[in-house]
């Protein structure tokens, strides 16, 4: 008898080197977020999961197995991934592939993170801080329960798995102030990623408009906040 499966995974991307510093990894996409930030990329994973198709776990399962000697780890992304009611099915299944399992989050769900450390599936976790914590409402569309985040934000810095913390540089939502409020939070941090905003396909048709910070203004940043903590910058050029 076919066992149905709680996940639904809504995109794949077989192979990748962007999404998983130093491997080879594929990507697997959950649809959904509880956050609703205007700049998001993936607006349809998170206002209309249910309209896109579902990629079948068997074809994703034979791709893994086939690539298993050359395929690092599998990275599970979303939408936010920690409210999904399959993610520790998916996860489980991905283990029995004997592959390394990286999660993307925001952090909103501190209890889940905490099992997926007690159960050993997760290797490598990256969350996001969206902006400076006075300002979370703005960047997420939604009222967040901070002492939450914070929460992650310790549980994380505090596990014994590799990670990193990262903040997308969109202008007005974040500030040079801004990044450095998170760097002085997190400074005994492991890594903190700064990511260039894209404008194209975002939740706000209005951030459409938006021109990035220049690469100039994005590595200044960087270097701000290098006088705190380790600070990598991605999609700057």
């Amino acid at each position: 008898m076919k066992v149905e499966l709680k996940f639904k995974v809504k995109g794949f991307i077989p192979v990748t080197m962007l999404d998983w510093d130093g491997k080879i990894a594929s990507t697997l996409f959950l649809g959904g977020c509880n956050y609703r930030c205007p700049f998001c990329q993936n607006k349809e994973l998170v206002l209309s999961p249910e309209e896109l198709p579902d990629v079948p776990w068997e074809a994703i399962r034979e791709y893994l197995m086939n690539k298993k000697n050359w395929i690092d780890g599998v990275v599970i992304t979303g939408g936010e991934p920690c409210i999904n009611n399959g993610l520790f099915e998916l996860m489980e299944e991905i283990k029995k592939l004997d592959c390394s399992i990286k999660i993307d989050t925001n952090g909103s769900r501190s209890d889940v993170l905490q099992r997926a450390l007690d159960s050993k599936l997760v290797d490598y976790i990256a969350m996001d801080i969206k902006t400076s914590f006075g300002k979370y409402a703005e960047a997420t569309g939604v009222l967040v329960d901070i002492s939450e985040v914070k929460k992650s934000i310790d549980l994380i810095m505090n596990s014994k798995i590799d990670y990193e913390f990262r903040t997308t540089l969109v202008p007005s939502f974040v500030l040079e102030e801004d990044i450095l409020e998170i760097a002085n939070y997190i400074k005994n941090t492991r890594l903190y990623v700064l990511q260039q905003f894209n404008p194209e396909n975002v939740l706000d048709p209005a951030l459409a408009k938006v021109k990035p910070y220049s690469r100039e203004k994005a590595l200044k940043m960087a270097e701000k906040c290098r006088e705190i903590i380790p600070v990598k910058v991605r999609g700057v050029g």
